[in-house]
């Protein structure tokens, strides 16, 4: 059974920093890529980040580009999210998800076959 787990949500005031954490098991980590998707209350989901099995690609939002770092520690099957700067629209349950094809076309969610919980992140101003 595959599982991805997320962790490191919390809430933090605006212009500060959150890490997630989202550990995998079940599935041959080095296969997949990883994505970060958000949903906020009454919003459509949102593809925040995604990052190739091998490292080499990655996509980021255009609202989070310059202040999200996505990484990947393929040893502990853990991809990260690096937030700062957050912002109170950054505000949303974060999830994680796996896909075994990474498309050119970025973090879709159509395209990622497995899935977290989520951890909520909460910015305020």
């Amino acid at each position: 059974e595959v599982q991805l787990v997320e962790s490191g949500g919390g809430s933090v005031q605006a212009g500060g920093s959150l890490r997630l954490s989202c550990t995998a098991s079940g599935l041959t980590f080095d296969d997949y890529s990883m994505g970060w998707f958000r949903q906020a209350p009454g919003k459509q989901p949102e593809g925040v980040s995604c990052i190739s099995w091998s490292g080499g690609t990655r996509y980021y939002a255009d609202a989070v580009k310059g202040r999200f770092t996505i990484s990947q520690d393929n040893a502990k099957n853990t991809v990260y999210l690096q937030m700062n700067s957050l912002k109170p629209e950054d505000t949303a349950v974060y999830h994680c998800a796996a896909t075994a094809e990474l498309k050119s076309r970025g973090c879709i969610r159509l395209d990622f076959g497995y899935w977290g919980q989520g951890t909520q992140v909460t910015v305020s101003s």
